[in-house]
């Protein structure tokens, strides 16, 4: 399938913008693409009436929705209606304006925390619903399932071709290091990037320092998210049966936020003690996904760790670092 014109919704976020330098990367290539995009004061993507009539006056061939508001475990306990809400309202307006405008293809993007907080490890797709979530970020959880099975309802019901993927945890250029609403790494970014500044002996990280997870740079997020997007249908339908919703995205590889802790000091030169409260919560025991179904079609992660922080890091002085508090 030519893609035509591809509407990113949530085009300025970190996974967004990522996609559209893909697209605008390919487009100015030579392939038939025409990437769109609307800001949010241009388009208000929980605004139901205002979503069917930009999809109406548009007509895009394909949707890549990445649009959600997302954060980290303080975000999520701190604004638990404000993650189901905005989630919900997003993926309810896009799926069904694409639907009603005749789409051919859209790809969901949501969030390795759809699966339950005892999963067996590593988690695969058919783990989906089979036993409780993770207290800490049950809402937005439930959001991101219920979009996965908006679209596959959409699929059964009307014959569309709506996909979605389920990221690991994703770190990168144009992140949030946000002190209140960043995700783990990020937030260690910032962290020793502050350390470092004043001179700290210290720096104190939430939780016991056990937990392992998995990081997926957004780089390679952006390059799966295109692969599943050009897929030709017969393909994706084998490759996601039985459920024909929904594939992993990661590495396939995890360490403890310890570990993790160490490899962003050494990326921001901070050489003090690194310490650990275990009276803040750690969120789940561990998140690492099974990509044996991606690794079936032909696509694999690229970017080492390592280096994706070293790249991040470097990305947070030139940008975020510039504006410290």
């Amino acid at each position: 399938m030519t893609l035509g014109k591809v509407f990113v919704a949530g085009h300025r976020g970190m996974v967004g913008s990522a996609i559209l330098r893909r697209l605008e990367a390919r487009a100015a290539a030579g392939e038939a693409i025409t990437p769109m995009t609307r800001s949010r004061a241009m388009l208000d993507l929980t605004d139901a009436g205002a979503v069917r009539a930009f999809m109406q006056a548009e007509r895009p061939d394909a949707v890549v929705l990445a649009a959600a508001r997302v954060g980290g475990i303080l975000a999520n306990r701190d604004r638990p209606a404000e993650f189901i809400r905005d989630n919900l309202a997003i993926e309810c307006n896009v799926i069904h304006a694409a639907h009603e405008t005749g789409v051919r293809r859209l790809l969901n993007l949501g969030s390795s925390c759809i699966y339950p907080r005892g999963a067996p490890q590593p988690m695969r797709e058919e783990a989906l619903l089979t036993g409780p979530l993770e207290p800490t970020n049950e809402p937005y959880a439930i959001a991101k399932i219920a979009g996965i099975k908006l679209c596959e309802s959409y699929n059964r019901q009307h014959g569309t071709d709506f996909r979605s993927i389920m990221p690991t945890n994703l770190y990168g250029p144009g992140d949030n290091f946000d002190a209140a609403g960043s995700h783990v790494l990020p937030a260690l970014i910032r962290r020793f990037d502050r350390a470092r500044q004043a001179g700290a002996d210290e720096v104190t990280i939430w939780g016991t320092g056990t937990p392992r997870r998995e990081f997926l740079h957004v780089d390679d997020l952006a390059d799966a998210a295109l692969f599943v997007l050009d897929l030709p249908k017969p393909a994706w339908d084998t490759q996601t049966a039985p459920m024909r919703s929904h594939v992993n995205i990661g590495t396939g590889r995890d360490l403890t936020i310890r570990e993790l802790a160490g490899l962003v000091a050494a990326a921001a030169g901070y050489t003090g003690r690194i310490g650990f409260d275990p009276g803040k919560p750690d969120g789940a025991p561990r998140k690492l996904l099974d990509v044996s179904r991606m690794a079936s079609l032909g696509w694999r992660a690229r970017i080492p760790l390592e280096q994706g922080i070293r790249e991040t890091w470097r990305w947070y002085l030139d940008n975020e670092g510039a504006r410290r508090d």
